[in-house]
């Protein structure tokens, strides 16, 4: 079997599978068109977010046997258009969930405490102790949006701080041993903090939107490690403001590429205003992005291979 790799992974991932007889070819810099002419030469293609895999490249992939994405989301990958074609669609969603789980609840820890902003202050010789009084995770009713893999990590680690936790999820059949599940108008009643995480689909691009934030009764802090395009950029920015927010911590944002590896060169204007908000913390889509889950995802996705095609 032949496998074409889109993207660089950890090495383990080419050196596996080469040891299990497959042959492996990398090209990290020819355009969609470009491999689009090469694609029916391979029976496997394995990718992180490079580019969309749409029904004109699918078509062109005669003999795709799998399309593996290293990685959770699978936004970039016409998923039911490559099963009609019998090619199986992989990804390894186990293999970065802790990192995200751990980094969701490094945000909310800098945002309740204002850690990144005091230190800022201290590194700039100001010294508010006072300005900077936090707030404590404890006796605070926290809601995951999304019971997947990420929500499942993140709950198991909060759990530890004896707060109130509760998920909603759009599958009945999903259950915790850390969260009670509830309806979305009990977390719209109860919620101190809420952490988004869901895959992004076109019924949650722009789901978290003022209307939304208009429902929670309660000011509250925001958490996002899934994907930039489910929050509305500028209601968040409005909420932030008007204190409906207390603050938000942003792994990722809605001017991210489609490979998540920069932002695009045309930054919106509201981009700027939300980057010096003192109560919003950014990060370049890192939650995932450790030493640990790197390894963790390529070898997961060898598994999968070796399981299905065996």
């Amino acid at each position: 079997m032949k496998i074409l790799h889109l993207d660089s992974n950890h090495p383990i991932l080419i050196s596996s599978l080469k040891k299990k007889g497959y042959i492996n070819d990398l090209d990290i810099s020819s355009s969609k068109h470009d491999i689009g002419k090469v694609i029916e030469n391979y029976d496997g293609l394995i990718l992180r977010s490079r580019f969309e895999i749409d029904k004109d490249f699918i078509d062109k992939a005669t003999n795709l046997k799998f399309i593996a994405r290293v990685g959770s989301g699978l936004e970039n990958i016409d998923c039911n258009y490559a099963k009609s074609k019998n090619i199986e669609v992989i990804s390894s969603p186990e293999g970065n969930s802790n990192a995200v789980g751990e980094h969701a609840v490094g945000l909310l820890l800098s945002l309740l405490n204002n850690i990144n902003t005091s230190s800022s202050q201290v590194k700039k010789g100001l010294w508010y102790r006072e300005e900077n009084r936090g707030f404590e995770i404890e006796g605070k009713t926290v809601a995951i949006i999304g019971m997947g893999n990420t929500g499942k990590n993140f709950a198991k680690k909060i759990s530890g701080f004896n707060c109130k936790l509760f998920f909603y999820d759009i599958d009945d059949k999903i259950d915790s041993k850390y969260a009670k599940k509830s309806s979305l108008d009990f977390l719209f009643k109860n919620a101190d903090i809420v952490s988004l995480h869901l895959p992004l689909t076109a019924e949650t691009i722009n789901l978290f939107n003022k209307e939304i934030i208009q429902k929670f009764n309660k000011p509250f802090w925001l958490i996002n490690t899934s994907r930039g395009k489910i929050v509305n950029t500028p209601d968040l920015i409005d909420a932030l403001n008007d204190k409906k927010i207390l603050g938000a911590g942003l792994d990722v944002i809605d001017i991210e590429s489609s490979s998540f590896n920069n932002i695009k060169k045309e930054i919106n204007s509201y981009f700027n205003e939300l980057k010096n908000l003192k109560n919003v913390i950014i990060t370049p889509h890192i939650a995932g992005w450790t030493f640990e889950s790197n390894v963790k995802l390529s070898q997961i996705i060898i598994d999968k291979i070796e399981t299905y095609f065996k």
